[in-house]
Order: structure tokens, then sequence, then C-alpha cells
């Protein structure tokens, strides 16, 4: 099957409040899913129902046609989560810390490095984590969720903190990511990014899906992502 991520119907009710409301949505093998909204628009929710964090009140959720509720141990073997933070142990430095990841995962030291590598992070790896600016650390996350190479990627508002040049950058990983068959799906609020690297932008507001579509056909549409956005917000007049 080309889809490793098949979301059907997906409901989450909190406290007698719909968080999400009948999302359904498909990832292809390779490809990368942007998620975007603003504050409250139930993208974590919906990454954290994917992860098996959360369990969804209706709707089923496969990652390459295992479901989480049949195979909880498979169904983690297939992801690599990013979250949108962490409270990291104040005394370990960053090789230690991505090392203990590391064993959880049953991944060599020699990934650990690797990964170090891949984010920028090699030259500090001896560094405490608790000295690291809100950008490094988002790096160090990501280097987690990379560890033991699982097909389906997960971020959780990757861009958080970091600079231009590493927003470029990231731009560049995930690209790399995809070239060597990773699939990604990831949350933000910054549409620049979205439209740069997915294949795919679904908009969320108050939990629904209020517009799709790859990139390149939002821009023919609507003239840009930006004004594609307004739109499913109900700001912009259609044209």
């Amino acid at each position: 099957m080309d889809e490793i991520v098949q979301v059907n119907g997906v409901y989450k009710v909190i406290k007698k409040q719909v968080i999400v409301d009948n999302i359904s949505f498909r990832i292809r093998k390779g490809n990368i899913l942007a998620l975007c909204g603003g504050n409250g628009a139930g993208k974590s929710t919906v990454l954290r129902m994917l992860c098996g964090i959360m369990q969804p009140t209706s709707g089923e959720i496969f990652v390459n046609q295992v479901q989480w509720q049949q195979n909880r141990k498979l169904y983690s073997q297939q992801i690599g989560y990013m979250p949108d933070d962490y409270q990291f142990n104040q005394g370990l430095t960053a090789e230690e810390t991505l090392a203990f990841w590391a064993a959880l995962k049953r991944v060599s030291k020699v990934r650990v490095l690797e990964v170090l590598e891949t984010v920028g992070l090699i030259e500090h790896r001896k560094k405490k984590v608790t000295t690291f600016s809100k950008g490094m650390r988002q790096r160090l996350l990501f280097a987690q969720a990379l560890l033991a190479k699982p097909p389906l990627i997960i971020m959780d508002e990757p861009t958080n903190g970091l600079d231009p040049y590493w927003m470029i950058q990231l731009a560049n990983l995930l690209q790399q990511i995809r070239e060597e068959g990773h699939s990604v799906v990831f949350s933000t609020h910054q549409l620049d990014i979205a439209d740069s690297v997915a294949d795919h932008i679904l908009f969320l507001n108050k939990g629904q899906n209020v517009g799709e579509g790859s990139a390149s056909e939002l821009r023919d549409t609507y003239g840009s992502i930006h004004s594609a956005f307004h739109h499913s917000l109900g700001l912009l007049p259609s044209w």
C-alpha cells in the first residue's frame, strides 16, 4: 500500500468539548503533510493521537496498516516524535541525552553522533542541555526523532525558537528525509515553511478541516498560501 497514514473520521472530546471534529486525511510514503492553524486549532491533539499518546474518542488511525490498539510496540516502532517542548534532565549533556534515548530505542552510539551532526549540534555535544537556547533544544528534539530511522516522523511546531538560518536548514533536512523515503507530518503556524516543503497542506480551525490541497493547487486557486489560509478562515472572499 502506498499510504503510510490513514486517519478516518477522528473525533476527540475532552470534558464535553469537541477538540478534534471529524478529521480524515492520508499521507503517502515519502510525502510531507503540514497541519496549519492558529493556537487552539487542534493541531497538537491530532498529532498526539497519531503518536498514540492520546486515543481518539471515535474514529480510526492506522500507521503502516497497524492500529495502536492492535499492537502498541509495533505501532510505536513506526514513529519518531518531536514534541513541541520537553523538560530535559538538568544534569545531562546533549550526547548523554541522546544516548539515553538511543538505549531505549536500541540504537548504536555511532548513530547518536550521526544525528548530532545532522542537526548541527556535534560541536555542542558535551554541553549540558540546560545551557541550550530554545532553538538548540528544538534541534536536539529533532535529533531524537531521527535516531531509529522510523518510517514516519511526527513534529509538533518544529520551527518554534529557530533562527532564520536554522529555518532554512530545517527545510533542507525535511527535503533530505523525504528523499530517503521517510514520511513526515508536522504542525506549524508559519505558512512559509509549509509552502516550501509540504506535499500537502491541511488547514485546521476549531478542530475542523477547513481547507486542504497541495501547495501548487492552493497557490493556483487563491494566489498564495497565505490567501488560501485566510480564505479557509472566512477572512477573504472567494475568487
